[in-house]
């Protein structure tokens, strides 16, 4: 295990930094149920981190933790090296995290140019009234703020469709869209959920490339949550295991693949 402090380089050569979220000790309860049960894990930067587990291990609830969606009734949020007090989303946004998420939420009415652009509103500080007169510093904002979504659409190569209505794109492209959106907030770290989710073999192997390009270009650090275990395996660094709101598993591909607890969760052995 490396030193919270050390960087290292994986054998592809990225380097991978110090720890930049840690989640300490996390207890998540809806009423009485409680979705996670005193879980510890911590984000490295540069690094793809997966959070897997079967169905209703509590994948999606602790991705909401991070993005601020869910406040725990136990444990604390350290983002590069602070405590995080409780947040709207919108402000863990503006720290830099950005996500996708597992059912698609994108503009359907909106062309696939205009969506991303919703990605850079934590970028935009004229008010309404500088909009509206676009002239000055809202007209050289939204240029920059502009050049930026077009790069991004190049990047995951959409330019065909940049101002087709999101509603006539089919699934896989709207999952495009949805990272391209993500990654306009230029975040430092993004979370994706299940991002090859109803895919067929062609769009997860673009939707793979693409996540490691946007790793390899940007040194952006992922953390996702996927169903493929074959992608899982392929793409990340470490991958923390849960079940049943419980960390069952936590290290590199390697390690979890041989450990015992997760190749029970993943058979069906019983609980007791």
């Amino acid at each position: 295990m490396k030193d919270q402090a050390d960087s290292y380089v994986t054998d592809d050569g990225r380097t991978i930094g110090p720890v930049v979220m840690e989640m300490k000790n996390i207890t998540l309860r809806f009423g009485g149920v409680e979705a996670i049960k005193d879980i510890s894990f911590d984000i490295r930067e540069g690094e793809i981190r997966a959070i897997i587990g079967p169905n209703g291990a509590g994948k999606s609830s602790m991705l909401n933790v991070i993005s601020g969606f869910y406040v725990p009734q136990e444990g604390e949020v350290w983002y590069k090296g602070a405590k995080r007090p409780p947040m709207k989303p919108f402000q863990v946004a503006q720290q830099g995290i950005a996500r996708t998420f597992q059912n698609i939420a994108l503009f359907e009415g909106m062309s696939v140019l205009d969506n991303v652009m919703t990605g850079r509103l934590t970028h935009m500080e004229s008010g309404l009234l500088g909009q509206s007169i676009w002239k000055g510093k809202a007209e050289a904002e939204e240029i920059a703020n502009r050049e930026v979504a077009e790069k991004i659409i190049d990047f995951l190569e959409i330019q065909a469709i940049r101002k087709t209505p999101v509603a006539r794109l089919p699934y896989g492209l709207k999952k495009r869209v949805e990272l391209a959106r993500a990654l306009a907030a230029e975040p430092t770290i993004l979370l994706l959920d299940e991002p090859m989710a109803g895919m067929n073999v062609e769009e997860k192997e673009d939707m793979s490339r693409f996540v490691l390009d946007v790793n390899d270009e940007f040194g952006t650090t992922i953390a996702l949550i996927e169903h493929d275990m074959g992608v899982v395996m392929d793409l990340s660094d470490r991958v923390v295991v849960m079940d049943y709101g419980r960390k069952i598993g936590d290290g590199t591909p390697d390690e979890v693949r041989n450990n015992q607890e997760v190749i029970d969760a993943y058979l069906g052995v019983a609980h007791d």
